[in-house]
């Protein structure tokens, strides 16, 4: 049938339900922008293209419902980049689209122009640029459709002379098909494995959260009265309060889940890809078994043994191959040593929790005082682990978290728990900072009967602050955002103590700058807590006021206390070989 390109852009959305887009207008975009309204897509028009990233990325990953990312070609499409990065590793299907300048001028140098699929080649599961305006909607389609599968995002590049064009396009149909269920030898190898086991541990991962394989691993945990651990950042794969749950592995993990994984003689990955930072020593206890059967469950083959030495490899959805061993398991599996290996379960849990919530301070390494020192200069504001523990008090236990990469929040990362998926949003491991503000504005367009609390340490939230100018206008929904007020860059300075004999490059933050104060002169509710009551006061009425409406940033006020390093693996002490001397730079001559 006769439409114009962008009208066969749109009704390709409306086939796959694509009901949000994350960006800033631009000319290249505004044709089908124009019929947005009423084709029922909302478009979020952030401050940032980076942050609308972001927002997409948290829409997602909370609701399971794809979203979209848009810009003007050239400056605004690069600046998504980080953003796609991190949905990559966060494996949340997106769809990014790159209005590419004309291809009648393309090559010339001309405005915002940009080789925008070189740009995304390593940040994308595919991407296809569009040869012909008679081909648009086949090719949004085919790239749809490959976000879908491959659980990841992916990009369509239409040159922007290709929109306002007249075609006779037929619509393209949706292919949908099962998602691989493990292959037979494979699945009872591994239910063979698992029924002879002394100590069987299962270790859930996104996969399990995206395929909605948390009851599957429930039965299946319960079944051999195995403990589940949690990959490093998906603390929401397994519920919180059931008696099997030992919590999230890696860095400031649980150390429960570190000691009973230890003692694994069959591990059960179920729905990850086993990345090395969710395996990396914690608490000075290197505990990955090294001598354990290791039964690897991923959706991507290639994946499969790519970190970690396996003994069996699954390609296969977690649901399904969680639902398929339960029923190949023997009938006595689960049953040697399942006694003390409940009763070791319980008291390991409770030793930990015992000592996590007597921890009030960070320790310094050997031969370092930080953060000594920080304690004496500031007696009487909040250390983060106080803050954390006060947050806890307040949090609502439906709330959407998500959290900042940085010190402060990477502290917190044994506190929280949850009883369902789609809860917590970390950025992942692509690290980026500025990603806890934006996450959950996404989540609550997503999710808008569900409080949301994002978390940011004060270097990374400078990166995101600027999203206070966009989120205050009346068509977007109330959040709350927890800034750890530190006046550092608290990771790259517990690096400065530990190999650089505090030689504070670039760490220190301004100390004149009050983010609740831009949050008031933006129009939203900014407010400070200096103590833990004033923080968990604080933060159960920013989530109740979002009923309202309303966005809370709360500026925690705490002391300049560093946790563990993200990298002792990474870094080591510098030594002086050539030496370096002032008196050695050329000045350059200038204009």
């Amino acid at each position: 049938m006769k439409m114009t390109t962008e009208e066969a852009f749109v009704k390709t959305l409306q086939m796959h339900g694509i009901e949000h887009a994350f960006g800033i207008i631009g000319s290249a975009m505004m044709p089908i922008s124009d019929i947005f309204e009423p084709a029922g897509i909302q478009f979020w028009d952030c401050a940032h293209e980076g942050s609308g990233g972001m927002m997409a990325d948290g829409y997602t990953r909370a609701t399971g419902k794809m979203s979209m990312m848009i810009a003007q070609n050239g400056p605004g499409i690069t600046n998504f980049v980080t953003a796609v990065k991190t949905a990559y590793w966060n494996h949340t299907p997106l769809l990014l689209v790159t209005p590419q300048a004309a291809n009648k001028t393309m090559g010339q140098g001309g405005f915002q122009e940009m080789e925008q699929m070189n740009a995304f080649a390593d940040c994308v599961c595919y991407q296809e640029e569009v040869r012909d305006p008679s081909r648009m909607a086949e090719v949004l389609n085919r790239v749809i459709m490959q976000a879908k599968r491959q659980s990841a995002p992916a990009q369509i590049n239409v040159p922007r002379d290709y929109f306002t064009q007249v075609v006779d396009i037929e619509l393209p149909a949706i292919v949908d098909f099962e998602r691989p269920q493990g292959g037979a030898a494979a699945l009872d190898q591994a239910a063979e494995l698992l029924s002879g086991a002394k100590f069987p541990v299962i270790l859930n991962g996104a996969g399990v959260v995206i395929g909605g394989a948390i009851p599957a691993s429930i039965a299946l945990a319960e079944r051999l009265d195995a403990p589940v651990c949690c990959g490093y950042q998906h603390n929401d794969a397994f519920p919180g309060s059931h008696p099997l749950h030992a919590g999230p592995l890696g860095y400031n993990g649980s150390k429960a889940a570190m000691e009973l994984i230890a003692k694994a003689d069959v591990v059960l990955a179920l729905g990850t890809r086993l990345n090395p930072f969710s395996t990396l020593p914690g608490y000075g206890i290197d505990y990955w078994p090294t001598d354990a059967k290791i039964i690897q469950v991923d959706i991507n083959p290639d994946r499969i043994g790519l970190t970690k030495k396996v003994t069996v490899g699954i390609v296969g959805d977690a649901h399904t191959v969680a639902t398929t061993l339960l029923e190949k398991l023997s009938g006595t599996a689960g049953d040697e040593g399942r006694a003390s290996r409940k009763d070791l379960i319980a008291t390991t849990k409770s030793a930990w929790a015992q000592e996590l919530s007597s921890m009030d301070e960070e320790q310094d390494d050997p031969g370092t005082t930080w953060n000594q020192r920080a304690r004496a200069a500031k007696p009487d504001w909040l250390s983060p682990r106080k803050a954390w523990r006060a947050i806890q008090a307040g949090l609502p236990a439906d709330a959407i978290i998500s959290s900042d990469i940085g010190n402060n929040c990477a502290i917190g990362n044994a506190y929280p728990s949850f009883e369902e998926g789609r809860k917590y949003l970390a950025p992942g491991l692509f690290g980026p900072c500025g990603y806890g503000l934006p996450a959950v504005v996404g989540a609550k367009i997503g999710r808008p009967d569900v409080p949301v609390v994002g978390f940011s340490g004060d270097g990374a939230f400078g990166i995101a602050v600027t999203e206070l100018t966009a989120i205050g206008r009346e068509e977007w929904p109330g959040v709350t955002q927890v800034v750890f007020r530190n006046y550092q860059w608290g990771a790259e300075k517990r690096n400065s103590t530990l190999w650089f004999d505090d030689n504070f490059v670039g760490t220190e933050l301004d100390t004149k700058v009050s983010y609740a104060g831009i949050a008031n002169a933006c129009g939203l509710k900014g407010v400070v807590a200096r103590t833990m009551d004033e923080l968990t006061d604080a933060l159960r009425q920013a989530c109740e006021d979002q009923k309202q409406g309303i966005t809370t940033l709360i500026e925690a006020m705490i002391n300049q206390e560093l946790g563990e390093p993200f990298r002792r693996d990474a870094m080591k002490n510098p030594v002086e070989v050539a030496g370096i001397s002032k008196d050695d730079m050329r000045p350059q001559k200038g204009a």
